[in-house]
């Protein structure tokens, strides 16, 4: 599946699951996006579908509504005038629902993770090329302005050949999680208990992937996983229960360790590191550091900055870089997205260029593969924190591909096509 190219779609149907934090943006996204037919709505909650379908008034898009049991979407996914399933539920539902569309004969784009164990990440990778359909995880990090700067850069060889990266999901989500008004049923809570390790790791580590050709001339080897105690989870659940015999259910839980930091080695003997930390008091960051035979580039902290040497290019160089290397894609839609919004416009650039690889018969810029391994870092990093830190060996989903695959290339040659309407 890498590099498979779908018969071409004019207009691409798409059924959502899951209207809850991620669904409706997604839906409104979508419903901008030309040769884009939104079919139908489903949520567990009837309320959600409805919200999300008043979102679509004064618009071209009339959706069915499927909700009100845990397998209506089974019955939205069994319909035939369906191309695409996009599914933005919890962790738990992504592997089945994603399986049960491809095997419907349709295209899944699944949030992240795309799966939580190894049998359901080769699960994904079997299922999509028995039936020849996308599997794509939305790894929305993957075009963001920046990283896509620092791909093309590199594809350009401005940083001489990759040595190492790094990423990370550094983010403070520790009274989000504890919130009623959050999270449907408390699942991302009740996520971080009983495994620790990375567990959300695709949106650093996506990015330095690609960079590194990681599936497509070079391939993880082995990793090692080690986390810190818990100094926030437990303590919180206590706090609040406290107050609130509702929280009782959370005290006493195996939360896992506030950071979590892991190594990885590839075949062609470059380093990654990720790292996961959603509890303690950190500003926000993805890291995203590129580092080369010839340049150096680090997104976070902020501002950007990229060195050719040992200093940091002033910004009029900084600049002039930009300039140059900014992609394509950027150049096309980069306003639009903006505009539009989705994580300052990188959700936007996403969902339009699933949509217009998909209207003109075009490769995918994250496979099968791709969503398989990334996702499989979360319980091998468990199995490593599990053991003291001991190495882990990396699954190659490809079986031996990435030898001769190749690398992602985000341009528009073949496709480009596909206009926005602001006003939907």
């Amino acid at each position: 599946m890498s590099g498979y190219a779908a018969p071409k779609l004019d207009t691409v149907r798409i059924g959502f699951i899951g209207l809850g934090m991620r669904g409706p943006g997604a839906v409104n996204r979508m419903s901008k996006i030309e040769g884009v037919e939104i079919k139908a709505l489903c949520d567990l909650r009837p309320k959600q579908a409805e919200q999300a379908k008043a979102m679509l008034e004064g618009t071209s898009h009339n959706p069915d509504l499927y909700s009100g049991s845990d397998y209506a979407w089974k019955e939205m996914v069994d319909r035939e005038d369906l191309d695409l399933i996009y599914i933005a539920t919890p962790w738990n539902w992504h592997t089945p629902m994603a399986v049960y569309a491809m095997e419907a004969g349709k295209h899944a784009a699944v949030e992240v993770p795309a799966a939580k164990t190894i049998d359901e990440c080769w699960e994904l990778v079997e299922t999509s090329e028995k039936t020849r359909k996308h599997c794509m995880m939305l790894e929305n990090c993957c075009y963001d302005f920046f990283e896509l700067l620092t791909l093309n850069m590199t594809r350009q060889g401005y940083f001489g050949e990759i040595i190492h990266g790094e990423g990370a999901y550094i983010h403070n989500l520790l009274d989000l999680n504890f919130s009623k008004d959050g999270y449907e049923d408390m699942w991302r809570l009740r996520e971080n208990y009983k495994r620790d390790g990375n567990l959300y790791p695709t949106h650093g580590l996506g990015p330095i992937c690609q960079i590194m050709n990681i599936n497509r001339g070079d391939q993880m080897d082995y990793l090692t996983s080690l986390s810190s105690n818990d100094f926030h989870m437990a303590a919180k659940a206590r706090e609040l229960a406290a107050e609130d015999s509702f929280y009782d259910q959370f005290v006493g839980r195996d939360y896992r360790g506030n950071m979590n930091t892991t190594l990885i080695k590839t075949k062609n003997g470059k380093s990654i590191m990720v790292q996961h930390d959603v509890t303690s008091p950190r500003p926000y960051s993805r890291i995203h550091l590129v580092s080369g035979t010839e340049a150096f580039a680090r997104k976070w902290p902020s501002p950007e900055r990229i060195s050719k040497g040992h200093s940091w290019l002033n910004e009029e160089e900084l600049k002039a870089v930009e300039d140059k290397y900014t992609p394509e894609i950027v150049r096309k839609v980069g306003d639009m997205a903006k505009k539009v919004g989705g994580h300052g416009g990188m959700d936007f650039i996403m969902d339009w260029r699933l949509i217009d690889c998909l209207r003109n018969g075009l490769p995918l810029d994250q496979d099968v593969y791709d969503a398989a391994l990334w996702s499989a870092i979360t319980p091998l990093s468990v199995d490593s924190v599990n053991n003291r830190a001991q190495s882990v060996d990396v699954p190659d989903f490809t079986r031996g591909a990435w030898k001769t695959n190749s690398p992602v290339d985000v341009s528009l040659a073949g496709g480009g096509t596909t206009t926005v309407n602001l006003n939907e």
